[in-house]
């Protein structure tokens, strides 16, 4: 089951007034400059589905500076990005702004045969694949002396990792143990490790792995950078040779309820104050990319785009 997170806290600190309208946060020091005086909003809810490895970025990083700077109300759902993909395709859920961890998830919302709900999107951060440990597993000290995978074969430890039909992390985490089977020479090191792609041994929600971790209900998990570094979780590093990473990336879907808040929440996202935000919890920045049909993109974030490349 996927877990619902929603900061409702409003009308706190500066209010964007509504002639800034798509310009979002960013384009209120440009109102300024400009010696335009617009009239003040009232803000709106911004719906913002988003991967689950995101959850503490955007509920107490991203989230509550957004409401701050825009007088807008952010409301967050976290899941995997394959599976909130798959509701919003199937009109089961519905949102504003939709924040994958990797940017073949945005194909399955593209285009006529999907409803075309998705016809752009941008590339904004990335987070290498990690394995966390438990501080106080039993095989914390073999994670400092053992090869990760050697620890990852041993008798008893219990694993975590996500649903590679319906995250992102979890489709990596069996291309790295396949990756590494070729690498390290170990003919079926992934079945050993892993067992089944769908082991309900193993598999658990996006959003719950990490407390699932620091709880001790699981020994170790495969985790991004991201995750571990905010929680603190001990982890070991893989060579760059065959550490898959998340590429997260950012739209606003079609037929959006709150179309001017969803543009002002991404403007801010992407904009310096959301940068700093990205890499306090972590993650590594990339240069704004876009993909899809450019022309769809409201205007203001198309000179964000400009500006920022």
């Amino acid at each position: 089951m996927q877990t619902k997170f929603v900061w409702r806290k409003k009308g706190v600190g500066l209010r964007v007034p509504s002639a800034i309208g798509r310009a979002g946060a960013l384009g209120l020091l440009a109102a300024a400059c400009m010696g335009r005086v617009p009239a003040v909003s009232a803000g709106e809810p911004v719906n913002v589905l988003y991967a689950g490895s995101l959850v503490n970025l955007m509920e107490h990083g991203v989230g509550p500076a957004f409401d701050r700077v825009s007088g807008d109300r952010f409301e967050g759902y976290a899941g995997g990005s394959n599976a909130l993909a798959n509701q919003i395709r199937g009109k089961l859920r519905q949102g504003d702004v939709f924040i994958s961890a990797n940017p073949k998830v945005n194909a399955r919302l593209m285009g006529p045969s999907n409803g075309s709900r998705v016809s752009w999107y941008i590339s904004f951060a990335e987070s290498p694949l990690v394995i966390g440990y438990a501080p106080t597993s039993r095989f914390a000290a073999d994670f400092k002396s053992e090869p990760w995978y050697r620890v990852l074969m041993m008798p008893g430890i219990r694993i975590g990792r996500t649903d590679p039909k319906l995250d992102p992390k979890g489709e990596l985490t069996v291309q790295l143990m396949k990756q590494a089977e070729t690498v390290y020479g170990i003919p079926g090191l992934s079945g050993r490790v892993l067992g089944e792609p769908d082991n309900p041994g193993q598999v658990l929600p996006e959003e719950a792995l990490v407390g699932r971790l620091q709880s001790g209900l699981i020994d170790a998990g495969f985790f991004y950078s991201t995750e571990t570094a905010e929680a603190g979780i001990p982890r070991v590093s893989l060579p760059a040779s065959i550490a898959p990473k998340a590429a997260y990336t950012v739209t606003i879907l079609r037929d959006a309820p709150h179309p001017a808040a969803a543009e002002r929440f991404v403007a801010f996202l992407l904009g310096p104050d959301g940068q700093k935000l990205l890499e306090a919890h972590g993650l590594g920045l990339q240069k704004l990319a876009l993909s899809g049909t450019a022309r769809t993109v409201p205007r203001d974030l198309q000179s964000l785009l400009q500006r920022a490349n």
